[in-house]
């Protein structure tokens, strides 16, 4: 006897046979603009033309959970979730033994700073560097979904002169079906409009001008509010405070340093607006209980 349980899994079972190995990418190159996706990101993430400064929707459209790593941290996703990156963070889906959809794109493709503020990159799904976006998408929203994947996979198989266009506007769908389930699913939901969109520009504001600016009270400025204003916001949202938010991010980017490329402390230290090394130095260690080489060393073990 079929029910609408067994009916809903074997759906889903043939829609992911059907997609499997797809991967598409459209490029303006008056532009600049790239636009992909692809049913495997671990297989396809270097045959795109560029990766580097995209913003990323990862989609586990499996029927068990992926684990994969940002910025050195195990996150796993469970069926039917997906979370968003951006090009701020590093990704690893090394250790991922399962395929995990993805769409891709930069900012000269969307988010030029002229959408709502509700769905352009710094909104909602991309809250900062620090706290990633996660969603269910629910039974009942998951055939909008598969239904907007295929849209996705038949613009991209239909290249005419406003093949740009209509992909955008599929992007643009798939950023405000995902918002909608993120102030329905996330701790957002609790704050009104105002306070999300100030916390919101808050953190990108970090994210811009972290190695320069390291008061409170430099971003207060720029948002027109108080210190104190800022550091009552940030208590009703139960979460780190202002200040801590700007060391941390500075702590994450000096981790993403010492991992990912090849500069010593003292180049570290200048890219970061440190006056020497020794500063960095304790600055690190304050923020991790290690020092710069105890951290590299650390690395050297796991590996």
């Amino acid at each position: 006897m079929w029910s609408e349980k067994t009916d809903f899994k074997l759906a889903y079972s043939y829609t992911e046979i059907n997609l499997k190995f797809m991967k598409y990418e459209y490029n303006d190159p008056r532009l600049g603009a790239l636009l992909g996706l692809t049913s495997d990101f671990k297989r396809d993430e270097y045959r795109f033309s560029d990766t580097s400064n995209t913003i990323k929707f990862l989609w586990n459209r499996n029927c068990d959970p992926v684990a994969l790593l940002v910025d050195g941290m195990t996150v796993k996703l469970l069926p039917n979730q997906l979370m968003t990156v951006t090009n701020l963070q590093h990704v690893s889906l090394e250790n991922a033994e399962l395929p995990l959809a993805a769409i891709l794109f930069n900012r000269e493709f969307y988010c030029i700073f002229d959408h709502d503020s509700e769905v352009s990159c710094n909104g909602i799904l991309f809250f900062g560097t620090q706290d990633l976006p996660i969603v269910t998408i629910s039974e009942d929203q998951l055939n909008k979904y598969n239904l907007l994947y295929d849209m996705f996979v038949e613009e991209f198989s239909t290249p005419d002169n406003i093949q740009g266009d209509m992909l955008q506007m599929l992007l643009k769908r798939m950023i405000i079906l995902s918002t909608r389930l993120a102030k329905e699913q996330l701790i957002v939901k609790t704050l009104d409009n105002d306070q999300i969109d100030i916390i919101r520009k808050f953190n990108y504001l970090v994210d811009l001008h972290y190695k320069t600016k390291r008061r409170v009270s430099d971003y207060a400025e720029m948002l027109f509010k108080s210190p104190k204003t800022l550091s009552n916001l940030f208590s009703i949202y139960n979460q780190r405070s202002p200040q801590q938010i700007i060391l941390d991010r500075i702590a994450l980017e000096s981790k993403r340093l010492i991992n990912y490329t090849d500069k010593q402390n003292q180049e570290i230290a200048f890219d970061l607006g440190f006056n020497d090394a020794a500063h960095f130095s304790r600055f690190f260690k304050k923020m991790t209980q290690m020092t710069p080489s105890e951290y590299r060393e650390s690395l050297v073990f796991v590996a």
